[in-house]
């Protein structure tokens, strides 16, 4: 069995902002624009070595949407910057007619996803933009685990043609993908083979999946634990292979279980490979104010719910 370990806690917001950096260096045409964030996105790097290729538009989402798909017409990159909630329900309307429809290179980038923006409280926790954004025709969603891979796919979406929602969060987690790792839009990463129950999960809660695995293992359970971090284009085919070998699946988001990672699973077993599921996600509720982990443990959002779903969902095969 692989063993993954935290090489030290990072926000994945900062992962963005290196990605940024980077991109500053390699990519002429990419260009940065934010909603009076820059500190909160860590964009100040970009902006630093590149002032001419940043615009700062101020609280103002819906112009900032509509700006940017304008700047794709002249063959720019634009990377939209502030909070989830402002990036998709605020501007839900511009995201659908000026960049889905129109199939507009802008890259929608996301911080302080779900209940772990913490103490700012449930009008800023938003917990159903990844079913808001898939449900656009074109619209990629990524939804990123540690810093490593928050870097990574902010890098690779510069070079995808077409809008992509790309989600990450505010605290600091743990870091344990790899510093050189190849990021493939829509290919779910195996983070370590088993046999008896698949664990399929996405963002922040894919650390706590391996924890959850390796209680799993001392009670003599094999499981295996795929990373998706690619929520559309779904990788169907990595999970049907391995509930097909497996017979059961838990699947672990940040989001609320309507529409979101889980729903999207179920689609594919329900038509290719009918399986046993147990769902880790908030329960159509909203959240509220609090440290990230009170709010992940009051709302069964950690290892130990994803334990207590495993045991639940293999009795059911």
């Amino acid at each position: 069995m692989k063993k993954y370990t935290d090489t030290g806690k990072k926000d994945t917001r900062s992962g963005f902002g290196a990605g940024l950096e980077e991109l500053g260096k390699t990519n002429e045409n990419v260009v940065a624009l934010c909603a009076d964030l820059i500190g909160s996105l860590k964009m100040d790097a970009f902006i630093a070595n590149n002032p001419e290729r940043f615009f700062q538009i101020g609280i103002a989402e819906a112009n900032m949407m509509g700006i940017a798909a304008g700047m794709t017409i002249g063959g720019k990159i634009p990377f939209t910057g502030t909070f989830a909630n402002f990036s998709t329900g605020r501007v839900y309307d511009q995201i659908r007619q000026s960049i889905a429809y129109s199939d507009k290179n802008v890259k929608i980038c996301a911080s302080h996803a779900g209940l772990t923006l913490g103490e700012d409280g449930a009008t800023h926790q938003i917990l159903e933009d990844i079913g808001l954004m898939k449900m656009l025709p074109g619209m990629v969603v990524i939804n990123t685990c540690d810093y490593n891979q928050t870097k990574a796919a902010t890098i690779a979406i510069a070079d995808y043609e077409g809008p992509v929602y790309l989600r990450f969060g505010r605290p600091k987690v743990a870091n344990f993908t790899a510093v050189d790792q190849n990021f493939v839009i829509g290919k779910a990463v195996h983070l370590q083979e088993g046999t008896d129950i698949t664990i399929v999960a996405t963002g922040h809660m894919v650390w706590e999946a391996l924890l959850a695995a390796e209680s799993l293992e001392e009670q003599g359970i094999s499981a295996e634990v795929i990373n998706i971090h690619t929520i559309k284009p779904l990788d169907s085919d990595a999970i049907i292979k391995s509930v097909q070998k497996t017979g059961c699946i838990v699947t672990a988001e940040e989001h609320n279980y309507l529409g979101g990672l889980g729903e999207s699973v179920s689609r594919v077993l329900a038509q290719h490979q009918p399986t046993p599921q147990e769902f880790i996600a908030t329960n159509d509720t909203f959240g509220e104010s609090g440290t990230p982990e009170q709010l992940m443990e009051k709302y069964g959002l950690n290892a130990a719910a994803i334990l207590k779903a495993a045991q639940k969902v293999l009795k059911r095969k």
